[in-house]
């Protein structure tokens, strides 16, 4: 009974701990747009005349764009919304343009859902080409609707900006394959700039294998973590797998056999989890590999839709 004990405890850490980890990276990818480099874009719209500015809704406007060039977005979406309200129907221009400066503060403020319903519950759904910002608008809510993973509507935005704008569009399928890890289509990419290649040369280079680090482990316990670079997890796996396995072999010879079994069990987990562990941690060091060589390179080259913007307050 104690024999189909040990032999049920030990393929059961085997099955559960063994199992592949999968050699497919999950990168987090922040951008970060400060003050300045907003301050370095122009308005897509004409300054207001005096006459506008004497108008009650004119008012508004101009102390949203004081407030929004100050980046203090709460005041400036206030005043932005005032100004709709007060302004007479007949200014659809001057609407379009408010609305888009409302639809500009919340994705600037990172609110992705006050941005899409901004965009479907105004007339901005039916700009057209003349309108001076619909390129950035469109990447604006390409990347809203990707945040809230909204995948129909995220691909129908990037049929817009394909139709429009080809370039914007094969700037943002390698964005998207960028932010996501996925190596595969970053290759696919033609013509591939020289910073891809680079990037891609050196990410390769110095990546490590899911599958040598299991390996590794599995014949030596902690040689995997040791090539990982983690001297210290290395050692305590060697240790405490040795530790676990000499208990074992010292009460069997010695004929104490339910505590063999317990201390074989024990040792099972150990071995098993540090092969699948071993794993884990290859694959969370590609991770953090990718994002330190990737980060920098789609700020300088700017590939987060953010930076794709022509155009601030």
């Amino acid at each position: 009974m104690n024999k189909h004990l040990l032999c049920t405890c030990i393929l059961l850490c085997g099955l559960t701990a063994c199992h592949r980890v999968p050699d497919q990276i999950e990168p987090t990818l922040n951008c970060v747009v400060e003050d300045r480099y907003l301050h370095t874009l122009p308005s897509p719209f004409h300054p207001l005349t005096e006459e506008e500015r004497s108008q009650d809704w004119g008012k508004e406007m101009w102390l949203a764009q004081r407030f929004a060039q100050q980046l203090d977005l709460y005041q400036s979406i206030i005043c932005f919304k005032r100004a709709e309200m007060l302004i007479p129907p007949e200014e659809k221009g001057r609407l379009l343009e408010i609305q888009y400066e409302i639809l500009y503060s919340y994705y600037i403020a990172h609110k992705w859902t006050d941005v899409i319903y901004t965009f479907e519950h105004s007339a901005l759904k039916h700009a057209d080409i003349s309108f001076p910002a619909l390129r950035d608008m469109l990447i604006i809510m390409y990347d809203a609707y990707y945040h809230e993973q909204d995948e129909r509507q995220t691909h129908r935005m990037l049929q817009l900006i394909q139709c429009f704008f080809p370039e914007e569009a094969q700037k943002i399928y390698l964005s998207n394959a960028l932010v996501s890890g996925d190596i595969a289509r970053i290759e696919t990419v033609d013509p591939r700039p020289g910073y891809l290649n680079n990037f891609l040369t050196t990410y390769t280079l110095e990546k490590k294998s899911v599958g040598k680090a299991q390996a590794l482990n599995a014949v030596l316990p902690g040689a995997g973590y040791y090539y990982l670079g983690q001297k210290q997890s290395a050692i305590t796996a060697f240790l405490l797998n040795g530790l676990f396995i000499g208990a074992s072999t010292y009460f069997f010879i010695d004929g104490n056999i339910p505590a063999g079994i317990i201390f074989t069990s024990f040792e099972a987990g150990w071995y098993f989890g540090g092969i699948y562990g071993g794993g884990l941690e290859a694959k969370y060091y590609n991770e953090r590999l990718y994002e330190r060589l990737t980060t920098p390179m789609m700020n300088q080259e700017g590939l987060f839709p953010v930076l794709m913007l022509n155009y601030a307050f």
